[in-house]
């Protein structure tokens, strides 16, 4: 059976974390950062990794995702090329599955590497 991707997101731009992020946080949890999607916004904790999506055309329907670093196996990043790639890439395997952030070209993937390095290792 192949891997395939569950889930996959694309981060445009670090953004300000949200103050209504504070109602998905658990008692020692931090909020991180903060970047932006497409529609949505994913939010790196010190738990965890919050991805709400927006979904219809008034986005007043939102589906949460969150991915415990506890169930991520282990992980890999590739940095944007010069010409042809547009992003650079996280891959997550877990329990759960497997899935992809991409991080857009003005992003810079290390600092994603240290977070994951901290929370994992």
């Amino acid at each position: 059976m192949a891997v395939q991707d569950i889930l996959s997101w694309t981060l445009f731009e670090q953004v300000t974390v949200s103050d209504n992020i504070s109602q998905y946080l658990v008692d020692g949890e931090e909020a991180y950062s903060a970047f932006k999607t497409f529609r949505d916004t994913a939010v790196f904790t010190n738990k965890r990794i919050i991805i709400r999506d927006m979904q219809g055309i008034t986005g007043k329907k939102i589906e949460t995702y969150s991915i415990p670093y506890n169930i991520i196996l282990m992980w890999s990043t590739e940095n944007a090329g010069k010409l042809l790639d547009l992003n650079g890439e996280i891959t997550l395997w877990t329990r759960a599955g497997h899935f992809k952030i991409k991080i857009g070209r003005n992003l810079d993937i290390m600092p994603f590497e240290k977070l994951l390095s901290n929370a994992l290792l």
